[in-house]
């Protein structure tokens, strides 16, 4: 990175976006030491101008922003930090500093396939996502179609409650699947989204 500190008198704005779901969480500034000791430690560190001194984010709370990327800006004056924040983010206790719930249930499957892709890289022992790795495609794309109809029925003769149950175990083992094939559920999205375009 060749960042322009100069241009803005030494300190440029970090803006802090949650990684799963895009949430802006806040806004802090950083000097050249402190985006040395956020990339040294992978915790976002800010300098304080009240305190005049480099300040990591959680250093009293606990609640650390852990440093998923770091991007800079066209004008390589701003930087955007994404980040698994640990708690609140707001000294007020608020989630975010603009007192906004940091949540957006869909962006689960976004971590849900971060984590299925860890398995499959780790495939740690006594994990049912390893065991259905290790069982073969053949297996996997047999839960699919076990998990599938079980959700059709659920829609034809059950509750609400149970197909969302069902279909979720469907969806779960699709992206095992998927993943399985060096493909993931965000290609599915991409797919929806080429055909929406028409």
């Amino acid at each position: 990175m060749n960042l322009d500190f100069e241009k803005t008198g030494g300190l440029i704005p970090a803006i802090i976006q949650d990684n799963v779901t895009n949430k802006v969480l806040m806004l802090g500034y950083m000097n050249q030491e402190a985006l040395d000791k956020t990339q040294e430690t992978g915790k976002v560190t800010f300098y304080s101008r009240t305190k005049q001194r480099l300040w990591t984010k959680g250093e009293e709370s606990g609640n650390f922003l852990n440093v998923i990327s770091i991007k800079e800006d066209c004008d390589k004056d701003t930087l955007l930090i994404k980040v698994d924040p640990v708690g609140p983010v707001c000294h007020t206790g608020a989630d975010t500093c603009f007192n906004e719930e940091n949540k957006e249930d869909v962006m689960f499957f976004k971590y849900l396939q971060h984590f299925i892709n860890k398995r499959y890289q780790e495939m740690p022992g006594g994990s049912y996502t390893t065991s259905l790795f290790q069982s073969g495609v053949n297996r996997m794309a047999q839960k699919v179609g076990e998990e599938a109809l079980e959700s059709v029925i659920e829609a034809c003769n059950g509750t609400n409650e149970r197909l969302i149950y069902e279909s979720s175990d469907m969806l779960y083992h699709l992206i095992v699947l998927l993943t399985s094939k060096g493909l993931s559920i965000e290609d599915l999205a991409k797919e929806l989204q080429r055909r929406h375009k028409k």
